[in-house]
């Protein structure tokens, strides 16, 4: 495969040429993988002794990322969703549970699989992530729980959260899909609430192809989640609760365990990434950008800006096709927001759904390529185009010259 960092031998149409800026088409992700060699190093010894699940590598992750994050338990599972199944059910949710309608559609799977009533909260306009004012807003005498999310790593506002939790006497769940890596002032994501579940799909900074992290401070809470993943079973044949069989396999925690290692020069890079981004694109009109509030640190699993159509003179879906023509690949995490959903849309139906700045986020969101590998000429070069296609910059050109 050619080096999509590197321009094609003609000019290309934003360069006054006809060939795309890029001479093929390159992947909106990359993740940096561990070595194989490492990975089998770890996963050899349990599979010579044809324990392909239960083997003890499992156990071996979840010590290593207590000891890493600082919390008391870990239970590894087969995906974050399942995760957030079972945290759910352990945690014996009943009711109404608020969540933001900005995210990925499993945070919402995970509710409904428990049969909870999803009642759908704004979110920020600056951040992006769930606003708390929305979150008190949306308490009912039915409300038992609020699942936040860290929107592409940008750490929720915890603290908020969890005093309107406590002082509810309701739960607090937190999807940290994105999150592995981020810090909360200085803490490191995965310590909040009354659980935190992460995921390791091959999207994220920490891989072991699939499966999930719950992390929690509560221990009688990880006794039920280590039955709940298990059918429900610990060992008595006699299931303590609902569960499924959402083990994660000896393979996946050896490639997490090789890949634990990487996450903070991962972290790192994706920050650096993301501040090339801003500051290529700042001061281009109609481009805005997420805001992560002083103290924080964000994984940046995605890099999103929001264009204003008006002020750029496209629209976000303009946008799109024009950088795919140049063979940039781009996406529009999250579009529709879940309350937009066939899925979702009868839980809004019969009441009132006001959710502006979802609506405007989402429709106006474009996640750009972000990954380790991704050279920092291609960042520029992305940002260019980007630059090139506002036609407010192509007016001044067009008068300059």
């Amino acid at each position: 495969m050619a080096d999509p960092s590197y321009p094609p031998a003609s000019a290309s149409a934003l360069e006054g040429g006809t060939a795309p800026l890029f001479r093929e088409r390159f992947r909106f992700i990359h993740p940096t993988l561990p070595p194989l060699r490492r990975i089998l190093s770890e996963y050899r010894h349990v599979f010579d002794q044809g324990l392909v699940t239960n083997g003890g590598l499992v156990a071996r992750l979840e010590a290593a990322v207590c000891e890493r994050l600082g919390v008391r338990q870990c239970v590894a599972v087969s995906s974050c969703t399942s995760g957030l199944m079972l945290a759910m059910k352990a945690l014996g949710l009943r009711g109404e549970v608020i969540l933001p309608s900005f995210t990925f559609f499993a945070t919402g799977h995970a509710a409904l699989w428990n049969g909870l009533t999803p009642v759908f909260a704004d979110c920020d306009p600056h951040t992006w992530n769930i606003d708390p004012d929305a979150v008190e807003r949306a308490l009912t005498p039915r409300t038992s729980a609020i699942l936040a999310v860290h929107l592409y790593g940008n750490p929720a506002p915890v603290e908020q959260l969890e005093w309107i939790a406590q002082r509810h006497s309701i739960k607090l769940l937190f999807d940290a899909a994105h999150a592995f890596g981020a810090c909360y002032n200085t803490q490191p994501v995965g310590r909040f609430g009354d659980a935190e579940v992460f995921s390791l799909s091959p999207t994220k900074l920490l891989v072991a192809g699939e499966g999930g992290l719950i992390c929690t401070n509560d221990a009688t809470l990880a006794h039920r989640l280590r039955a709940g993943r298990n059918y429900g079973d610990l060992g008595t044949y006699d299931p303590m609760l609902l569960g499924l069989n959402a083990r994660m396999a000896e393979f996946n925690a050896a490639m997490a365990l090789a890949g634990l290692d990487l996450v903070a020069a991962k972290v790192a890079r994706h920050n650096r990434i993301a501040a090339l981004y801003n500051s290529e694109l700042e001061g281009t009109p109609g481009i805005g950008f997420q805001q992560l509030p002083p103290g924080h640190l964000s994984s940046y699993k995605d890099y999103s800006v929001r264009i204003d159509p008006e002020a750029f003179g496209m629209t976000r879906d303009g946008l799109a096709s024009a950088l795919l023509k140049e063979n940039i690949e781009t996406k529009k995490y999250f579009y529709p927001p879940l309350h937009q959903q066939a899925l979702f849309r009868p839980f809004v139906a019969d009441v009132p759904t006001h959710l502006p700045t979802t609506e405007a986020v989402a429709e106006s969101v474009l996640s750009l390529p972000i990954y380790e590998s991704l050279p920092a000429r291609t960042v520029r070069r992305v940002a260019g185009a980007i630059r090139g296609l506002s036609q407010p910059d192509r007016r001044q050109g067009a008068r300059a010259c």
